[in-house]
């Protein structure tokens, strides 16, 4: 019996080591658990009426409303709307923020030129814009579109640009003494040195993402989760509302877990 108590004060207090290697069935044990006891305290404050369903829909109610709106079609339809801005809109802010955070972290040239109006912009409120969004481009997708990007691309902008910065000025002037060229450091050292950064960098904006997605179609949107809600609220339908929110809640665990996949493939070094 001492033995076993000894084993197991060993292994408590070899898992609470900060950094320190932890069983895979552990993490993945801690990770169901969580979520039994999540879906237990809902059922518990529904269920027991200790909250009004009004405030807090029942676990039946909301896939109730799931399977009505799966059977009618609305609920792929709203989704793969969502989905379209999301992606188009980061995708966009990707491709223009990696190249321009790069040399942003690079050049101090650069760095003077842009960042103090970076600075100024990423702390403006996204909503205040939503209506001069659809003066500029109009109603629809772009409009949404815009918002996304606008409410993406400086964050990226500024953690590309500290990633770079933080390279290694020995592995810079290492390549330059193997023949590496002024012009190619950016994109043959840099770029990889700061990839698992970069890449840590999308996965963290792309949440952001899809927290601007209400945002985005809150206003003058005929589709889209964002839109489901907006439009459910106005009924009190809070089971409609739950089930947009979980619905948006999934999607972004899905597309965390494809950035956790990349990192592993691109950058398995870190």
């Amino acid at each position: 019996m001492p033995r076993t108590m000894s084993k197991k004060s060993s292994f408590l207090l070899r898992i609470l080591v900060p950094f320190a290697d932890v069983p895979r069935w552990l993490i993945v044990a801690l990770g169901i658990f969580i979520w039994i006891l999540v879906a237990l305290g809902w059922v518990y404050l529904t269920y027991g009426g200790v909250i009004p369903p009004l405030f807090l829909p029942p676990p039946g109610a909301v896939m109730g409303k799931a399977g009505d709106m799966i059977v009618d079609g609305s609920l792929y339809k709203n989704t793969l709307s969502s989905v379209q801005v999301v992606l188009y809109g980061f995708i966009i802010s990707s491709i223009v923020a990696v190249p321009l955070g790069l040399w942003m972290g690079t050049y101090r040239v650069v760095q003077g030129l842009i960042e103090p109006l970076v600075n100024f912009i990423r702390y403006l409120p996204v909503t205040s814009f939503v209506p001069l969004f659809i003066l500029w481009i109009g109603i629809g997708l772009e409009e949404r579109i815009a918002v996304i990007f606008f409410g993406t691309f400086f964050q990226q902008l500024v953690m590309i640009s500290t990633a770079a910065n933080s390279v290694s000025r020995d592995l810079v002037n290492a390549s330059y003494t193997l023949g590496t060229k002024r012009h190619e450091v950016v994109w043959h050292v840099i770029f990889p040195a700061a990839l698992p950064a970069i890449l840590d960098t999308l996965r963290v904006t792309m949440g952001w993402a899809w927290t601007y997605l209400v945002v985005a179609e809150m206003v003058a949107a005929s589709s889209g989760l964002g839109y489901m809600s907006m439009k459910a609220m106005r009924g009190f339908q809070v089971d409609t509302i739950f089930l947009a929110i979980l619905t948006i809640g999934a999607l972004g665990m899905l597309m965390d877990q494809a950035f956790r996949f990349l990192h592993l493939k691109l950058a398995p070094w870190a």
